[in-house]
This record gives structure tokens, sequence and C-alpha cells, in this order.
């Protein structure tokens, strides 16, 4: 009833307004926006009803979206009837008891009534049944895209996706020439210098202490070494698994991780990849800049995905934009997954990659 009045409403205020066209363009839109939360919480209704997840938002262009909730009052009507014919058949067999009770009635009678009733009932349930699928059938004929819409919209989302492949590599091939120049350099041309001054050197105990400066210098950029091999690919997954590597990542970082993995089934070396580098970007991130005192990892499956969430205690404020976060969401956009990031000043931060098992 409420679509009704909304429809009827919609339609006697464009009317009123079109001699006006910018109040008549006002009108329009702001009701095709309100069609489409209608449209969106029907949506959201039949995915309850079908223990389906929640719906993705409606993408349909407004005429399409009134279109349906113009269609929905069929099935809409056809399941006020149905209801009602429900109640009524409740009222008569609670009438029929108690007339059988009463002893206004005899048995034969109370039983062919027992059959009539039935036979009824299982009518009555089977078009309350008909009229629900004609309800899902209608949202996902009117609102979700045919075929060749279906198509172009793929081929459109992987051209996006290329390209962010694309610019993801490149951003991660400039890091790792910042962190080879800023790290690995600086410690080799340090590195250098010890030891021409210990060539140099006339003084035993000089030479040896230079030469003990060396060798720590050495630890440190292997060190800073693997640190950028493991930037560039995880090679701890060829052996074990992304759990384990996730708990070595923890033990090295400044600020505890608890990690938490429910995965029963190993994903593939992609997807496992892909969760990594989202782990260590949120822990760094988590580290440097939000101050946090505690990060939560959680990965486990659903149905045919795997859910992973990052959260941390810090001060919240991360910027969804920034390049670090967007190569992230180019890396799962990739892998035809979902990445999303809430953070509100304040924090806290969850940072959430949903991605295809297989």
């Amino acid at each position: 009833m409420a679509e009704v009045l909304f429809l009827l409403l919609a339609g006697l205020a464009v009317v009123a307004v079109s001699p006006a066209p910018p109040a008549r363009r006002r009108i329009s839109a702001s009701t095709i926006r309100y069609a489409r939360r209608a449209v969106e919480w029907e949506r959201r209704r039949l995915a309850a009803i079908a223990s389906e997840p929640t719906p993705p938002p409606v993408r349909a262009s407004g005429p399409r979206v009134l279109g349906y909730l113009a269609a929905r009052l069929l099935p809409a009507a056809l399941g006020v009837l149905t209801a009602g014919l429900l109640v009524v058949g409740a009222v008569l067999a609670a009438i029929v008891v108690r007339s059988f009770v009463a002893g206004t009635m005899s048995t034969a009678d109370f039983l062919l009534q027992l059959l009539i009733g039935t036979t009824l009932l299982v009518l009555n349930l089977q078009a309350i049944a008909s009229v629900a699928t004609l309800d899902r059938w209608l949202a996902r004929r009117v609102l979700e895209p045919s075929t060749s819409e279906a198509l172009q919209q793929r081929i459109s989302e992987l051209v996006v996706s290329r390209a962010g492949v694309i610019a993801a590599v490149d951003a991660e091939r400039q890091r790792i020439e910042r962190d080879l120049h800023d790290g690995l350099q600086q410690h080799l041309v340090a590195l250098g210098l010890l030891l021409g001054r210990a060539r140099r050197s006339r003084d035993p105990d000089k030479t040896r202490e230079l030469l003990v400066q060396a060798h720590e210098g050495v630890q440190r950029a292997v060190d800073d070494l693997r640190d950028v091999a493991w930037r560039v690919y995880p090679s701890a997954l060829d052996h074990t698994s992304l759990d384990e590597v996730l708990s070595m990542v923890a033990q090295r970082s400044a600020t505890p991780v608890d990690v938490r993995y429910d995965v029963p089934v190993r994903p593939a070396r992609p997807i496992e990849t892909v969760l990594y580098f989202v782990a260590c970007e949120a822990i760094t991130n988590a580290t440097k800049h939000a101050r946090a005192s505690m990060i939560i990892i959680e990965i486990e499956a659903r149905d045919t995905r795997v859910d992973m969430r990052v959260r941390d205690n810090g001060i919240g404020g991360a910027d969804p934009d920034g390049s670090g976060l967007q190569g992230l969401a180019r890396r799962v956009a990739a892998l035809d997954g979902q990445f999303h990031v809430h953070s509100p000043a304040g924090g806290p931060t969850t940072i959430r990659a949903e991605l295809p098992c297989a």
C-alpha cells in the first residue's frame, strides 16, 4: 500500500509541475531516488526470505526501477488475496471445531469439513508459494541486467581491472626502487666505507672494530633485502600455509597482532598472495599512522568466498584513495574480489577483503 501511494503521489506531482521543466526534473530525480530505496528494501526482503546474502546496490535505470514498483502491484495484490483467504479459512476452521465440540455437528460432517478444509489449505499454501515465486521472478527479470548488458558490464569491469593491475604493478615497482635506494643501497655504501677504512687502517684494534661494524652492516643489508623480497613475493607460501606466514609477520610486527584463521580448504596461491599483501599493508598502516596498540586479523571461509577483516584500535582517518590502499583495492579487484575500508576519525579502522575461493 505504501508503494501504491508513493506511485500515485509521484505521478500526480510530475503531472502538476509538468509546465515547469526545472521543477519537473527535480521531482523526477527525487522520485527515482526514493524509488531506488524502496526497491532496495524489497530486494533485501526477498533475500532474507530466501536466506540469501544481502544483494548489491540497484544498478537498473530509473524507468526500470519505477517499472518494477508498478509490476510489483500484481504479486502484491495476489499476496493480499491469498493471505486474506488463509485468514478466512482459519476463521471457518475455528467455527467448525467449535460446532463439533458443542455437539451441533456430527462426526461424519466434521470429517468431511476437515477433508475439504485440508484440501483448501494445501491449495492456499501452494498459491502463497506461487505468489512468492512470482515476486522473486519479477525482481530478477526487471532489475537484473540482461545477458548482453551483463556481458557489457563485465567487459567494462575487466577493462578497469586491467588498467588497475597495470597501475598497481607500476606503483609496486616504484616502491621497490625506493626501498632498494633508500634502504639497501645506503647500507651497502656505508659497508663499502667501513671496509675501505679497515683496509687503510694501520691499527689492528681499529681494523677489528671496523670489521665488526661492517659485519653488522651486512646483517642489516641482508634483513633489508629479505624485507624487499617479501614485499615482492612471499616465498614462504611455497612451503607453508597463509596462517603460518601471517604468524611470522605478526612476530616481527612492533604492534601486537592476533591472527584468527578458519579456512578448512586452502585457497589458491594468487588468493593467498593478495590476502598476505592486504594484511601486511594494514599492519604497516596501523603501526605507522594509526598508532594502534592491537591489530586483529580474521580470515574465514564464507560459502564460495574467503573473507578477511583487519581491525585495529587506532585513531582512524585512513584515506581509501591513498596510493597504498588503492593498490590493494586494485589487487583484490583483479581477482574478482571486493575491498572495503571503514576508518572514521577517532577509529577504529576495519579493512575488509572478499575473494572467491577458486
